[in-house]
């Protein structure tokens, strides 16, 4: 078996994913292919993947590395899985440009890498290389399954699913912590065992539709009033989510700082002291990045003085969808698939929707969910706008799509006027250059 890993130079996501696959007993003999187009970052990963290989696996899986555009055919040939966890652009000069330009217009930002112009605009570097992927995979991988990380994640795996012939699913980190964060953050933490719950919608959106204790019974009641109480008495980092409950009645499972984002209600020119009330972390992801680039360097130090990594399965669902599709054993994931037949019934076919999946050896089988709540679905569909505009935009290389998307975002649309959208979106076309394929 052969698990190929884009965008490998990702180190520590790398780590977590492919140390996974390292602790299971099905997988751990695998051939493991790490591709990058940054030589000094897959150097490392190699280091550190070789570490935990020898440290918990006796050097069982066998680490090859490619680099550089030319290599990628290689690495992908007769891959049975390819995680995708690449960053167009990364950091720097992409994601700066993300902010500050818009910034420029008085359009601030917590997170910006999966709705609004930020993640329109990454979407819009990342789709072509994904694209090359997918031609690389139909000619040398045609089976393999794509396990994209990547966001924005509806809209990259929604152009998979739809534009491309590769069997595709999307994968977050929120779903699978939802109820257990929120139970645990209530006082809620002995209803956590044998839980009973259902979760749909779109990703970093899907809504908490149902949370009942291990009996049965309802826990939703309690979650509301000690939801409510909490938001007026203190404060804390998820009063966004909070706020989804009191006024929506349900909760969702990507966190506050993204959700602040995705709506027109909490990041407000004229009303600051939204900010403060809702313990909004403007400039969250420069920030994160910053302290992230910082402790990887003084940790990295650390494990390559030592030379022995360790490692403990995490929740990532990579690994154990590879183990079930390789052992046939039913395993239950939170997927993101094209919403094809209405798996749920009141949002668009051609959306990429997070709902409840099936996987095993004949791979990934989504449910069905019905009807979601009248007002989960149309704040879903404020998202799934910018989404498929975004794709449009993408695959007809229109500028006046991008137009469209950002005009449409919710949170955008709330704070510029048309002629400043159009203008913004001009000046980060402009500002990433070759980072975007040329739009007329």
């Amino acid at each position: 078996m052969k698990i190929t890993f884009m965008g490998a130079g990702s180190t520590i996501f790398a780590r977590n994913v492919l140390g996974d696959v390292m602790c299971t007993p099905a997988l751990c003999g695998c051939e493991i292919a790490l591709y990058d187009i940054d030589p000094v970052r897959l150097k490392e990963s190699e280091i550190i993947l070789s570490a935990i290989n020898k440290t918990i696996n006796s050097d069982k899986a066998k680490l090859r590395t490619y680099l550089g555009v030319e290599h990628r055919r290689e690495a992908l040939r007769s891959a049975d899985f390819v995680v995708n966890a690449i960053q167009v652009g990364g950091y720097e000069p992409c994601t700066v440009t993300d902010f500050e330009i818009p910034k420029k217009f008085g359009l601030r930002q917590t997170i910006a890498d999966t709705l609004g112009i930020g993640g329109i605009m990454r979407a819009l570097r990342t789709i072509p290389v994904m694209e090359d992927f997918a031609h690389d995979m139909e000619a040398v991988c045609p089976n393999a399954w794509f396990l994209n990380y990547t966001n924005p994640m509806a809209i990259l795996t929604g152009y998979m699913q739809r534009y491309t012939g590769i069997k595709t699913v999307g994968l977050c980190h929120s779903v699978q912590v939802c109820s257990e964060h929120l139970l645990q953050a209530l006082g809620m933490e002995d209803k956590l065992e044998g839980r009973q719950e259902k979760i749909a919608g779109i990703n970093h959106m899907a809504w908490l539709l149902e949370l009942r204790d291990r009996n049965g019974n309802d826990l939703y009641p309690e979650v509301r009033r000690r939801a409510a109480e909490k938001n007026a008495t203190e404060k804390h980092s998820d009063m966004v989510r909070y706020e989804y409950i009191r006024r929506l009645g349900y909760y969702c499972t990507e966190s506050s700082e993204h959700n602040a984002e995705y709506n027109p209600f909490f990041i407000k020119a004229q009303h600051p002291e939204l900010i403060d009330r809702y313990q909004i972390p403007l400039d969250e992801y420069p920030r994160r990045c910053v302290e992230q680039i910082a402790g990887w360097e003084k940790e990295k130090d650390g494990i390559l003085a030592d030379g022995k990594v360790s490692h403990t399965r995490s929740k990532e669902y990579a690994s154990y969808i590879m183990e079930s599709m390789v052992t046939n054993a039913p395993l239950k994931i939170g997927g993101n698939v094209l919403n094809a037949g209405g798996l749920i019934e009141n949002l668009p076919f051609d959306a990429c929707v997070e709902v409840p999946c099936l996987v095993d050896a004949c791979g990934v089988t989504p449910c069905r969910v019905g009807r979601l709540p009248v007002q989960l679905a149309a704040m879903n569909m404020t998202n799934i706008n910018v989404q498929l505009l975004t794709i449009e935009a993408a695959v007809t290389r229109k500028k006046e799509h991008i137009y469209h998307a950002v005009m449409l975002d919710p949170h955008t649309a709330a704070e510029l006027t048309l002629d400043e959208i159009v203008a913004m979106c001009d000046a980060l076309i402009e500002a990433h250059g070759d980072w975007l394929p040329a739009f007329h």
